[in-house]
């Protein structure tokens, strides 16, 4: 159905408006690159479809504005780091009266305890700590799982993702052997040392990998996101339970990104009972966290006073990590803004933006699909939902893709990169998302036979 001819000249069309509008943007960029590695301030933001990426001049709730004036209706929302929506009222105050009390000190304030209660009663682990990202989240609990097993190995699944921890910067080749992701920046090791890797969904794959007794931790999110929404089949988290406590093996489940299911993420919408739960992002507004809780079983043994004397320099921890300002932010957010109204209100209209997109697809028989999860949303290259990670990264199109993404910024409408993901907040409206309708039937028409 895709004229590659006709996207080739529509995707040079839209190049041309994207720099005629976004002449300030490449300005900045242009100074920036005397300054700042590529011109950007984090690497992956040249991957923006643009020639260059905007730079934000302000943003409150759905929407932004970049320094040319150009407004947008924003889905993607910091690909979840600013879930709840941009400068939400009650999280703005908490933080703005935190600076004023000073922003870290090494030493616990109430908010900490406050949101530790909170998480507990949410995704039902008895024992919290609080890190600066969802990464070290996970890169503490998986020394913690190692530590309390005495086993070396991290079992996770293909183009999965974890953020930036070494032992899932990685895939499967054609062989199925464990390599370097592509594009892995120097890793510390081979990660085949480190690391087990199966397809998601694969129950027979699970108890193979498992059945050597050497795997200290499964690292899963819940449903896999990052290379499209990948859902369980039915019976995998029960196989996933059974199987891990069969041999032995802790299960770690990531919910930073799964948080849009519900309150108490994936975890308490399907009665999941990990060993621990990760998580990250959204919780605090954007202001950079992470934590992790433990049952008490585990927690009891990652708290070992043997090594007391030693926790400032055994690898978990860093000293911004439960900062007064995060914990202020974060007790706000979980207290006034990620509540259950939050989510009563935006999964419909996630399923409204699902139900727009799909309409399109059947309409011109586009060999697509869509798939949503609570108030996440995201359409993907193929006819039918992929299975695991290999089906979704075979479906993956660049050229396809950054024209969606390019067509859809250049009229007002920013989608998360590098996959076509679309986040639902409080400040989106009904207008909002049925304006992206409009637009994707419209930048679809122009690349059709």
């Amino acid at each position: 159905m895709i004229n590659r001819k006709k996207l080739e000249e529509q995707q040079k069309k839209e190049i041309k408006l994207f720099e005629k509008s976004h002449k300030k943007s490449k300005a900045l960029f242009d100074r920036a690159k005397g300054c700042l590695l590529r011109g950007v301030p984090m690497n992956w933001m040249v991957r923006w479809a643009g020639s260059y990426p905007i730079f934000v001049e302000t943003a409150e709730g759905a929407h932004f504005v970049d320094v040319d004036g150009n407004r947008y209706v924003d889905f993607c929302l910091g690909d979840t780091g600013s879930m709840v929506g941009h400068a939400p009222e009650a999280s703005v105050k908490a933080i703005s009266d935190a600076v004023k009390k000073g922003t870290t000190f090494m030493l616990p304030t109430e908010d900490a305890i406050y949101s530790g209660e909170e998480l507990q009663k949410r995704f039902g682990m008895k024992y919290w700590q609080f890190t600066t990202s969802a990464t070290d989240a996970n890169r503490f609990i998986l020394r913690l799982a190692r530590d309390a097993t005495g086993r070396d190995k991290v079992l996770a699944f293909n183009w999965c993702y974890h953020g930036s921890v070494d032992e899932t910067v990685a895939i499967l080749d054609k062989n199925s052997n464990v390599i370097a992701k592509t594009g892995s920046v120097g890793p510390q090791v081979n990660p085949a040392l480190t690391t087990k890797l199966i397809e998601w969904n694969d129950v027979e794959a699970l108890e193979n990998a498992l059945k050597d007794r050497d795997v200290a931790a499964v690292l899963a999110e819940p449903v896999m996101t990052n290379i499209g929404i990948i859902h369980p089949i039915e019976g995998y988290h029960k196989a996933l339970r059974d199987l891990t406590k069969k041999y032995g093996t802790l299960l770690i489940i990531d919910e930073t990104h799964t948080i849009c299911t519900g309150v108490g993420g994936y975890t308490k919408a399907y009665g999941l009972e990990p060993d621990a739960v990760t998580i990250g992002k959204t919780i605090a507004s954007g202001i950079p966290t992470g934590a992790y809780g433990m049952t008490k079983e585990f927690g009891e043994t990652a708290a070992d006073s043997k090594r007391e004397q030693y926790e400032d320099v055994g690898g978990v921890g860093g000293t911004l990590a439960a900062n007064a300002l995060s914990m202020a932010a974060m007790r706000a957010t979980l207290s006034e803004v990620l509540t259950q109204e939050f989510y009563d209100r935006n999964i419909p209209l996630a399923e409204r933006f699902n139900d727009g997109v799909q309409n399109v697809i059947k309409e011109y028989d586009l060999p697509w699909n869509t798939t949503s999860l609570g108030c996440r949303t995201e359409y993907w290259f193929r006819k039918e939902p992929a299975k695991n990670g290999f089906e979704a990264e075979a479906a993956f199109d660049d050229s396809l893709d950054k024209y969606m993404h390019l067509a859809s910024m250049n009229r007002g409408i920013l989608m998360t990169p590098f996959h076509n993901m679309a986040l639902i907040t409080a400040k989106t409206s009904e207008e909002d998302v049925d304006y992206h309708t409009k637009i994707f039937r419209e930048i679809v028409e122009n690349i059709l036979d």
